[in-house]
């Protein structure tokens, strides 16, 4: 492939995974990439553009986070993964120095409906920008993620619609297995990168099963669950995770794309899973949404008006020890940008806490009562001021 990014000298080394501890099905491990350590179970901020929006990314850091998600499909519209390379690649383009994972762009480029035509080749896809001309295949896929540099490369699929008839989820499952394997050709031999696969087969046990022997088959540094999270509902969700996770390798990651709520994260972890991403608490940071051991707060509900206490009193990230409800509450009301950023870092880093508390958990060998005060709590809700 043509100019590789991150024109600075990386040190070969293997990418490793080792679990430390186990609690039941659940797993506390370490990934050690030559950019760093990433402590697993995992929550990874998502970067679309370059930037999580409204942190920096040392604030980001601040929080807990040992990686970011990046978004192909967005990058390589603007500004391009060729000028990213030629300015030196992701990581010094964004002023992040730690690992980055790239998704393949598949989940952006299926969502365009009217904007695309599938074949075996690959994608084509009108930009929702300039309505300019592209085609995503497996190989253009892999160029666009090693010029930006990712540390963790996904290999290119189509995410499977929900619903999905049995016939059109098989057919959807055995497209991305053949695009797994020219994803593994077209990535090639990188020491220090790794290439994730990902499991297909909707909610069908035997489709999963097929799937993960492919994948398995093939040869991937860390394993993803695809078509969950896209509107089948957490109950439908669990159900598949009793038994996906299973059919992956037991010395691999295992990533769930694009999840989630904290209780999805929680129950999930329980079934096996080690890494997550999703834009919920960036994007619930811009429109006045909180995330607290008590569940959502929305901040622009006229009773944090004249509330003096924090957010959440045991928090100590800067929108916590530093300001009122009342003040989240005037500064969101008046779409003051200092409210984004501030409920963005909050949200952030209760999802770092909760990461770090499911991690001692599992250590400790108590997730289940972790997971029961977990439950409890939200079920309690927000308390409110006293009158």
């Amino acid at each position: 492939m043509q100019h590789e990014a991150g024109h600075e000298a990386r040190a070969p080394a293997r990418f490793r995974f080792e679990i430390t501890a186990r609690d039941e099905r659940a797993r506390q491990g370490v990934i050690t990439t030559p950019r760093g350590r990433i402590r697993t179970p995992a929550f990874m901020p998502v970067g679309t553009a370059a930037t999580v929006k409204a942190m920096l990314p040392e604030s980001v850091r601040a929080t807990g986070a040992d990686i970011l998600l990046g978004n192909t499909y967005h990058l390589m519209l603007r500004p391009s993964a060729e000028r990213i390379a030629d300015l030196g690649g992701l990581h010094r383009f964004m002023n992040w120095e730690r690992p980055i994972l790239t998704d393949s762009g598949g989940f952006q480029v299926m969502s365009l409906a009217a904007l695309r035509k599938l074949s075996e080749e690959g994608v084509r896809f009108a930009s929702h920008i300039d309505g300019s001309r592209h085609m995503l295949s497996p190989e253009r896929s892999m160029e666009i993620q090693c010029l930006l540099g990712s540390d963790i490369v996904m290999a290119f699929d189509e995410c499977t619609p929900w619903p999905a008839e049995e016939m059109v989820a098989r057919a959807s499952m055995e497209l991305s297995m053949r695009w797994a394997e020219r994803s593994r050709a077209a990535f090639g031999d990188r020491p220090g990168y790794a290439l994730f696969g990902i499991q297909q087969g909707s909610v069908y046990h035997d489709q999963r099963a097929e799937s993960a022997a492919r994948l398995r088959e093939i040869g991937f540094d860390g394993y993803a669950l695809g078509g969950l999270a896209v509107g089948e509902g957490q109950a439908v969700m669990f159900d598949v995770l009793d038994y996906a996770p299973g059919q992956l390798p037991e010395d691999k990651p295992r990533y769930l794309m694009g999840v989630g709520k904290p209780d999805d994260i929680v129950g999930a972890v329980q079934r096996g899973v080690d890494m997550f991403d999703c834009v919920l608490p960036s994007r619930s940071g811009r429109t006045g949404q909180g995330w607290t051991a008590r569940g959502p707060v929305n901040l622009r509900n006229a009773r944090h008006r004249d509330d003096p206490r924090p957010l959440e009193e045991d928090c100590d990230c800067p929108a916590c020890r530093g300001y009122s409800r009342a003040y989240l509450h005037h500064v969101i009301r008046a779409d003051e940008i200092i409210g984004s950023m501030l409920l963005t870092w909050h949200n952030l880093a209760y999802y770092q806490q909760l990461m770090q508390g499911l991690r001692d958990a599992i250590g400790a060998g108590t997730l289940e009562s972790f997971a029961a005060r977990f439950h409890a709590r939200r079920a309690e809700g927000d308390i409110p001021p006293v009158s």
